[in-house]
């Protein structure tokens, strides 16, 4: 954690962190195993520690922060939108690959029912659960759900998905002064959302679809 701390922080001060950031969020739709949201966090202690906030003081990186939430969004909504394609243009052996998985049906089903009724707020939560985006973005193009249906929503998510961990990363580097201490707080309160929005989820499915 520690080395990877040091190697984020290296970067804040050049261009290529927005890139390193914006190709992790636009992947790790795909690729859900990629430490996309970690990065994030990283890189907001990173850039806070190094604008004096860990010290109380005005940081003058604010605008930084600001483009790092930015950059982030907008590649969470980018990726959203290529899975979201990918999948509408799937054809039978992508529906068939879904109706072997009784998750990915019943989460299909019901992210389709959520959406006609404009209860896109799943997928909100979904971009907090592990492995949510992915089953939303491809359920969504899967479903052939409009995309003036989906779109609001997904920019939702990935605005508020990015707010919070920037948020997460520069508010802890300023309470707990210690790079590697508002690192490894901010992960956890990360992970903690994740845990809480795949229980709400779980809770969700549990209940019955109003008639």
């Amino acid at each position: 954690m520690l080395e990877s701390v040091a190697k984020v922080g290296s970067l804040t001060a050049t261009p290529w962190i927005y890139v390193v950031v914006a190709l992790s969020v636009l992947l790790d739709v795909f690729l859900p195993v990629l430490p996309s949201g970690v990065l994030v966090v990283t890189a907001a202690t990173a850039a806070a520690a190094g604008t004096g906030a860990a010290t109380g003081q005005v940081p003058h990186g604010v605008p930084d922060i600001l483009a790092l939430t930015l950059c982030a969004a907008t590649a969470s909504v980018l990726g959203d939108l290529v899975a979201y394609r990918v999948a509408r243009r799937g054809g039978e052996r992508l529906d068939r690959a879904i109706a072997r998985s009784r998750r990915l049906s019943t989460a299909q089903e019901r992210l389709g029912t959520a959406l006609s009724r404009g209860g896109g707020a799943l997928v909100v939560l979904a971009r907090f659960a592990p492995a949510g985006r992915s089953v939303v973005s491809f359920g969504a193009g899967a479903t052939h759900r409009r995309v003036r249906e989906f779109l609001p929503w997904s920019a939702l998510a990935g605005l508020s998905w990015a707010a919070y961990s920037v948020a997460l990363g520069y508010y802890a580097t300023r309470w707990l002064g210690a790079a590697w201490l508002a690192t490894g707080v901010s992960v956890g309160a990360l992970f903690a959302a994740g845990a809480g929005a795949a229980y709400l989820m779980r809770r969700t499915r549990k209940i019955p679809e109003a008639s």
